[in-house]
């Protein structure tokens, strides 16, 4: 089932930046913002200082497949920024879940009844 849609929509962005609460770690910084909606919203970014466009596609690829494959474990009703950190452009695919789940842990937005955190 999906719960989700892409974040697009620069001012979108820059709202959750303003408003939404962050946590960070090696690999991620995370943003997050209840959007009052019956669906979650994720955006990715990332710049130009952590590669050329086919690794930035390629860590955009692993963020949203990561977060699609452990949508079910999130809450509902949030707009969630992903940004990309110059470690991530080595990362595995395992790597990047286990930093999405870390930092949803962080912000207490993963669902309890999965027993995850």
């Amino acid at each position: 089932m999906k719960f989700s849609e892409s974040l697009k929509k620069n001012s979108y962005f820059q709202d959750v930046y303003k408003h939404g609460k962050s946590y960070a770690n090696r690999l991620f910084v995370m943003y997050i913002l209840e959007n009052n909606l019956e669906k979650n919203r994720l955006g990715i970014s990332v710049s130009k200082k952590v590669g050329n466009s086919v690794i930035r596609h390629h860590i955009t690829r692993l963020v949203r497949e990561a977060y699609r494959l452990q949508e079910e474990t999130f809450q509902i009703g949030l707009d969630i920024v992903v940004i990309a950190r110059a470690a991530a452009r080595n990362a595995s695919y395992h790597e990047t879940e286990r930093a999405l789940l870390h930092l949803g842990g962080l912000h207490h937005i993963l669902r309890k009844e999965d027993g995850i955190f």
